[in-house]
């Protein structure tokens, strides 16, 4: 070409979630069966809609105004409703402009980065959630800039690691919370929210808090939300119904702009985040307006209580199962459904394998694995899914230094469950003993 077309961020673009799907999808045309252990999608996983909220659904479809374009910014009745409940929190209160939709928190995120200075960084967890870390590396041409997630704490933030890179990199002007998080299942403890607020406050940064799973947490957990703590300090909070409702093919989220009329640079930022959906016209109608109609439902409470309920009683079955080996540090969950397990220090070799009984499938693998430089992790993720047919995601993949594997803990078939992970616990043994 003329000219180069790519941007040097471009590069930064990966989503390993998806990515393994690839690898997968050759072992299945060889007739190899495929267990998904590698995305968030509750309806994939056996989960069903309760049919008062299809019927919802049926019935908007029915009104011809559903097929119409919508406000730039979303429906006002549903941003009103939204607003309301944030400010029932008590803490910042927000009106309905401060509530801008995206078609699901993909766009909104891909957005927030898109539009902030190229030299600017916002820090993020890590192991990070790939939308989030490949976004912001590819806004800023450069590697993602991350905060560590301390395994051997409960998987809770380092914030003598945040504090200092903060402190010694002034490029840095935000700070992104995933809570629960992604990819861990770690829920923020109040203090250390409260100690995140007060280190934005110190540097005059902002927050970014992804809040898709706020209202996924189980076995005596609270998610404090980003509304309820953050004082006068601008944030912008990222929501949606993907994993809540779960409606994840709605492509339905939304942004929720906090004091932004406390900082004059914060203020613009939030406005060409509304000028770029105006751009695209509006975002998708139907779930939108389904919105308040579900969720402000009173057997919604009582539906999201015990798929709660259901999920917690899951981490526990998988606590039980893989918390067993001592080769992994092994942390149980508290909020949305994932559970990342690390493997000790030392543990994984380049020489390890799984036994697999099909030629083609092992000669498939061991070429994926064999002459070329690859992640110790991503080598075990390979071999487990050619042996047993699992398909999850490795640590190393989620900008991390870590070694170990993301699993969901979404198998509504307990039976199911219960054999996917005692082939994935017995796969490791096998993989460490070899």
């Amino acid at each position: 070409m003329r000219q180069r077309l790519l941007s040097e961020g471009a590069k930064e673009l990966s989503y390993e979630i998806r990515e393994i799907v690839k690898k997968a999808d050759q072992l299945k045309k060889l007739g190899l069966a495929i267990s998904w252990e590698n995305i968030g999608d509750p309806i994939q996983k056996h989960h069903k809609m309760p049919s008062w909220i299809k019927d919802i659904i049926s019935d908007l479809m029915k009104i011809d105004d559903t097929y119409s374009y919508c406000p730039s910014k979303g429906m006002l009745e549903t941003r009103e409703f939204l607003a309301k409940q944030t400010n029932a929190m008590g803490g910042v209160q927000i009106t309905a402009d401060d509530i801008c939709f995206f078609n699901g928190l993909g766009d909104a995120i891909s957005k927030a980065y898109q539009f902030i200075s190229r030299t600017s960084r916002v820090i993020g967890p890590s192991p990070a959630y790939s939308t989030h870390s490949s976004a912001e590396a590819a806004h800023a041409a450069h590697e993602p800039l991350t905060y560590k997630l301390d395994p051997n704490n409960k998987w809770y933030p380092d914030l003598d690691d945040l504090y200092n890179k903060v402190k010694y990199n002034p490029n840095v002007v935000g700070i992104l919370i995933i809570n629960p998080d992604n990819p861990t299942g770690m829920v923020y403890p109040l203090e250390t929210l409260k100690r995140i607020v007060q280190i934005a406050k110190e540097f005059d940064l902002f927050l970014i808090a992804d809040e898709i799973y706020l209202n996924i947490t189980y076995n005596g957990a609270r998610a404090y939300s980003l509304a309820e703590i953050i004082e006068d300090v601008p944030g912008i909070s990222m929501k949606g119904i993907s994993k809540e409702l779960p409606w994840p093919g709605s492509r339905c989220g939304w942004m929720e702009y906090y004091n932004r009329d406390k900082d004059v640079e914060f203020g613009r930022l939030c406005a060409a985040l509304d000028n770029a959906k105006m751009i695209e016209v509006c975002s998708t109608k139907l779930p939108q307006v389904a919105i308040p109609k579900i969720l402000g439902d009173p057997r919604f409470k009582t539906y999201r209580d015990q798929t709660n309920t259901n999920i917690g009683r899951r981490s526990k079955i998988i606590s039980d199962i893989l918390g067993t080996v001592p080769q992994l540090t092994f942390n149980p969950t508290y909020g949305a459904f994932y559970n990342t397990i690390i493997f000790r220090d030392g543990t994984l070799k380049p020489h390890q394998k799984m036994n697999i009984k099909d030629t083609k499938i092992k000669d498939l693998v061991e070429g994926w694995v064999n002459g070329q430089d690859i992640q110790l992790d991503k080598r075990f993720v390979y071999y487990l899914l050619g042996a047993k047919g699992i398909c999850v995601v490795p640590i190393s993949s989620f900008c991390s230094e870590l070694q170990g594997f993301r699993v969901t803990l979404l198998e509504e078939d307990e039976e199911t469950l219960v054999k996917t992970f005692t082939a994935i616990r017995d796969g490791i043994v096998e993989y460490l003993e070899s």
